[in-house]
C-alpha cells in the first residue's frame, strides 16, 4: 500500500498536490480518501475543522474569490453567527455549486486585504442578511475591539449605494455603541430603546459617594438608575459573586436604583422593559411607557426589512451589469 505524505493526512489537498505526492487519480477513489468539493479531498481519518472547511472552498474556487460576511468576521475571533454556509464574493458572473459554500457575484469587488474583504465591506454583507439585533451585536463588537470604525463603514456604502447591504450598514451605524463590552450589552441597550425608553449611557461612571466611582453598563443618569447584565459567571464564581453583593451595596449607599438583568430575563424582554420603565418611574422619569408595535418589532426581523424594499428605495446609479 502506498504511504501516504504527513500533508496529506492533516487537511484539505488538491488533485494537484496528490499527485505531486504520487497519489493516483485511481487511489483517490478508495477507502482512504473523501471528496469534499470538486478536486479536492481529505483523507478518510481527517476530522475537519471551520478553517478547513474554509480552506477547502478556498481551493476548489478561483484565487479572485475573497471571504465575506459573516465568514470573514469569524476570522477575526467573532464567536458569533452561523460557520455555514461559507461565504464567498467573487467578481463577474461565475456559477459554482459548492456544498456548504454561499457564492456571492458582484460586478466590481469591495475592497480586500490579506484575508478576504475588508472588515467594513464584510459588515456591510452581513448587514444585507442578518437580523437587527444581531447586526447591531455584531457591529457593536467590531467597534469595541478596534477591527473598524462608523467612519470606515459609512464611507465605503455611501462611495456605492449599489451594494448589496450598503442602505442597511447605513440605517444600523445610528444604533451602534462602541463601548458595550459584550453581546448582551448589547443586545439589552436596544431591547430597551426599540420599545421607546430613553437611550441609556453606556459603561460610563456613575458617583456612589466621596471619590468613589463604579462602572455601570447602562446608565440613565438623570433619573439614578443603572441597569446591570450578570453573565453566569456571577453565580457561580464565589468570588464574583461576592464582588458583586459589595457593588449593588455601594449602588444604594449612593441612592442609585439598579436593575439586575440575567440571560432568562433577556429570554423575556417585554417583562424586563416593563421593570426597567418602573424603576425609572421611581427615578422621575417623565418619558413615554414603552410600547410594542412596529419599532419593536423591526428589532427581531430583518436591517433589510427596517430599511424596505430595494425595488421601493430611490434608485441608484450603479456600474452596468451590477448583480450586487
Amino acid at each position: 500500500m502506498h504511504p501516504i505524505p504527513p500533508r496529506l493526512q492533516h487537511g484539505p489537498f488538491t488533485r494537484t498536490d496528490a499527485l505531486s505526492a504520487g497519489i493516483t487519480s485511481r487511489m483517490l477513489q478508495g477507502r482512504r480518501f473523501v471528496r469534499i468539493h470538486h478536486g479536492v479531498w481529505r483523507h478518510a481519518d481527517h476530522e475537519m475543522t471551520a478553517d478547513d472547511w474554509i480552506s477547502a472552498a478556498r481551493l476548489a474556487l478561483p484565487e479572485g474569490a475573497r471571504l465575506t460576511g459573516i465568514t470573514r468576521l469569524q476570522q477575526l475571533g467573532l464567536d458569533f453567527g452561523p460557520r455555514r454556509p461559507i461565504r464567498f464574493v467573487v467578481q463577474g458572473d461565475l456559477h459554482l455549486d459548492l456544498d456548504g459554500v454561499f457564492l456571492h457575484r458582484t460586478k466590481r469587488l469591495p475592497p480586500t486585504d490579506q484575508v478576504g474583504v475588508t472588515v467594513a465591506a464584510a459588515y456591510l454583507s452581513y448587514c444585507a442578511h442578518a437580523r437587527v439585533i444581531d447586526a447591531i451585536k455584531v457591529g457593536d463588537w467590531l467597534l469595541h475591539h478596534g477591527h473598524t470604525d462608523a467612519a470606515a463603514i459609512r464611507a465605503l456604502a455611501l462611495s456605492g449605494l449599489w451594494r448589496h447591504g450598503a442602505d442597511e450598514a447605513l440605517w444600523i451605524l445610528e444604533h451602534l455603541d462602541g463601548r458595550s463590552r459584550s453581546f448582551k450589552e448589547s443586545e439589552l441597550r436596544p431591547i430597551l430603546t426599540f420599545a421607546g425608553l430613553a437611550n441609556p449611557e453606556v459603561n460610563v461612571a456613575v458617583p456612589v459617594g466621596e471619590e468613589v466611582t463604579l462602572i455601570g453598563d447602562l446608565v440613565y443618569a438623570a433619573w439614578r438608575t443603572v441597569v446591570e447584565y450578570e453573565g453566569s459567571h456571577h453565580q457561580e464564581d464565589r468570588e464574583q459573586y461576592n464582588a458583586d453583593l459589595d457593588r449593588y451595596a455601594l449602588f444604594r449607599s449612593g441612592d442609585q436604583q439598579y436593575v439586575q438583568v440575567t440571560k432568562e430575563r433577556i429570554a423575556r424582554p417585554k417583562i424586563l422593559v416593563g421593570e426597567v420603565y418602573r424603576t425609572l418611574l421611581k427615578g422621575g422619569y417623565d418619558g413615554p411607557p414603552p410600547t410594542f408595535g412596529t419599532q419593536w418589532e423591526l428589532l427581531f426581523g430583518s436591517v433589510s426589512a427596517a430599511v424596505g424594499p430595494r425595488r421601493d428605495r430611490i434608485r441608484r446609479s450603479a456600474p452596468r451589469g451590477a448583480v450586487s
